[in-house]
């Protein structure tokens, strides 16, 4: 893989570009971690609501609908690649809403996974329903997924995550406020996660001195959070501006 990146620090590095290329570059079965929140294809010209106003749904270029079957092969595309990079112990996280959430578990039976786990992220202070119509929507979907091998022992962090909550089990419903005001200081991105749910995340599936990749890097909260605990992180992203707010927000962690 080449080494120009756009933006390297200790244990943590940012590569501008098409991640179906870049993905090809890099060493196969290096991976220790993937976590992806792919483009929804969700910028209609529809409306929402944030903050008590009505605003467009479209986010930009990147996340322009497409029909079933251009979604579907977009989705097991990237999939595939990932496969390739991740170790045979590796996991992979992937988070969407039911706008593509079934073509994404497809796109992993089809591409060689087996899914452990459909995490459901309840939101405590979702975004009213201003068109009334239908249901509030108030959760996301994380599908995490191994290697469909034979003898293929994927990490978990059984004892961590009971520790975590409070002695029992945890479950498989995970709540969390939107992500806070606090950590869009450096600037907004329309899909930024919480790095609450990042760090369950981070902390169920790798070890520290673990290298994490993330496809679609976005504003960057699965390196801040990776960084954080202590893990490596590579980000591919193709929007400049998203890049450069990453960069703002590693360096306000300093």
């Amino acid at each position: 893989m080449s080494k120009e990146y756009y933006y390297e620090a200790k244990d943590f590095k940012l590569i501008q570009g098409d991640s179906f290329k870049i993905l090809k570059g890099i060493e196969p079965k290096s991976i220790d971690m993937i976590f992806a929140d792919p483009p929804y294809f969700l910028s209609s010209d529809g409306i929402s609501c944030s903050g008590g106003k009505m605003v467009s749904v479209n986010k930009g270029d990147w996340d322009k609908s497409l029909s079933i079957k251009e979604k579907h092969n977009f989705n097991r595309k990237w999939i595939k690649l990932c496969y390739q990079l991740l170790k045979d112990n590796g996991t992979i996280w992937i988070s969407g809403t039911m706008h593509n959430i079934y073509s994404i578990g497809m796109a992993l039976e089809e591409e060689g996974f087996k899914i452990i786990n459909n995490i459901t992220w309840k939101k405590l202070n979702p975004p009213p329903n201003i068109s009334c119509r239908f249901f509030v929507h108030s959760t996301e979907t994380i599908l995490w997924a191994k290697k469909d091998i034979k003898n293929a022992k994927h990490k978990f962090n059984y004892s961590l995550m009971r520790e975590l909550n409070g002695g029992k089990q945890m479950k498989d419903v995970w709540e969390s406020s939107l992500t806070k005001p606090s950590e869009k200081k450096c600037g907004k991105h329309p899909t930024q996660k919480p790095m609450e749910i990042l760090e369950k995340i981070i902390l169920a599936s790798t070890d520290e001195g673990d290298l994490i990749l993330d496809p679609f890097n976005g504003s960057g909260t699965t390196g801040i959070v990776a960084n954080k605990l202590n893990r490596k992180y590579i980000g591919i992203e193709k929007e400049k501006e998203y890049l450069d707010l990453t960069i703002r927000r590693k360096e306000a962690e300093k």
